[in-house]
């Protein structure tokens, strides 16, 4: 008997739910379309929040389930936030541009136009000629394109070199993050195109729209609640399937899964090709609500702290990600503006916005010790979620097929 995805799978449904009835509150609590008892600003942060989970259940995806540690996934995410970056900065720029040279007595040329735009995008950095990386920051359509297609174009390649030659472990983890580090580096640099540690900023402003920054952020809200809707549908089909068996398998002993004639080669490619696209379309939905963005956003420890929302929330376990990645979030947040009330110890007074990545790496420590399945792993409890008792069962051909004492082991 066949059964549906959404029946073999409940949780699915469940988490869609509790994601569209958040979104509903957020929308009607705002000031935006609302109550007003939600500030733009932290609809901006859950909306940033919502990105993260995101790229947090692509994370687990490659992570968690195929048991690849990429410490480079921030990168792809940064890639994304750059793409769209540059046609927002782009066309607020001509648009300003226009409008003032309107005035002239004489009309522009439309070279004229271009210099002009030029010099106010890269006069921060001693230039008024476009990099050949804006060739298609004029059109909307292909800098979209190109949210999905540099990043996972970088993932192919790098991909295909490591898995090919089958760098495993912990090397290529350092692989990825030596490629996060060069990356940022390239970035750093006048010369790269994109205006060195300046970054990319004034991206909350939406070229053409006229509403205000409250109906924006509810915009970008809904975008954010959507991506990470579909994100998440997606993923969970894929590892409820042949192909999420194949990927556990990799995990769990990539040898045998080579031995039995997979090509293993194409699983880890395929996921984590398709885990950059995910990571990089949260970035382009992240950073126009953040406003800004920089080299020292796709910095090494970005990604580092992206491993450790997964741990805490649950490695493994999608829903474990998004758990994760939103508490420690909103924690980081509450905790490094300023909003949590220092403790004085007479002699000391503990200031949270020094002590927050201590207080997070002491999370970390404690996750990996005494519950290394996460907070995900007390959802699993709660809902009697465990390994089915099968000691003693006939599970094999044979009669003795996992007695007991292979239970045991």
């Amino acid at each position: 008997m066949q059964h549906s995805f959404i029946s073999k799978n409940p949780s699915v449904l469940v988490f869609l739910a509790i994601l569209a009835l958040f979104t509903l509150s957020v929308t009607l609590l705002s000031e935006g379309l609302g109550l007003g008892l939600i500030s733009t600003s932290f609809v901006k942060t859950l909306g940033k929040t919502l990105c993260l989970c995101l790229i947090a259940v692509a994370m687990d995806l490659v992570w968690g389930f195929t048991g690849i540690l990429s410490l480079g996934h921030f990168a792809f995410f940064g890639l994304g936030g750059y793409m769209i970056g540059m046609w927002l900065m782009y066309e607020r720029t001509r648009l300003i541009v226009v409008q003032s040279l309107s005035q002239s007595e004489i009309p522009p040329t439309q070279s004229e136009v271009v210099d002009a735009i030029g010099n106010q995008i890269f006069g921060v950095v001693g230039s008024s000629e476009f990099p050949l990386v804006w060739i298609f920051a004029d059109s909307l359509v292909l800098q979209l394109a190109l949210v999905l297609l540099v990043p996972g174009i970088l993932a192919l390649v790098f991909g295909w070199l490591a898995f090919r030659s089958r760098v495993t472990g912990v090397y290529l983890s350092i692989l990825t993050q030596a490629m996060t580090l060069a990356l940022a580096l390239y970035l750093f640099q006048n010369d790269s195109g994109l205006r060195g540690n300046n970054g990319l900023s004034g991206l909350q402003n939406l070229p053409g729209v006229s509403a205000s920054q409250d109906a924006v952020s509810l915009w970008f809200l809904w975008a954010s609640a959507l991506a990470l809707g579909l994100g998440y549908l997606l993923s969970a089909w894929i590892v409820s399937g042949k192909f999420g068996s194949a990927i556990r398998g990799i995990r769990d002993n990539e040898a045998r899964v080579r031995f039995l004639g997979y090509s293993v080669v194409s699983y880890k490619l395929a996921i984590f090709t398709l885990t950059a696209c995910i990571a990089a379309i949260a970035g382009a939905l992240y950073y126009p609500q953040a406003g800004i963005i920089n080299p020292a956003e796709m910095a090494p420890i970005a990604s580092i702290y992206l491993a450790v929302l997964v741990a805490i929330g649950g490695r493994g376990r999608l829903y474990g990600a998004v758990i994760g990645a939103a508490l420690v979030s909103l924690l980081s947040t509450w905790f490094t503006g300023g909003q949590a009330p220092d403790i004085s110890l007479g002699f000391y007074t503990i200031k949270w916005v020094d002590w927050w990545l201590v207080l997070l790496g002491l999370s970390f420590v404690a996750v990996t010790l005494f519950a290394p399945k996460g907070i995900g792993g007390l959802v699993d409890y709660w809902t009697n979620r465990q390994t089915p008792d099968r000691h003693g069962a006939d599970l094999g051909p044979d009669d003795g097929a996992l007695r007991e004492q292979e239970a045991l082991k």
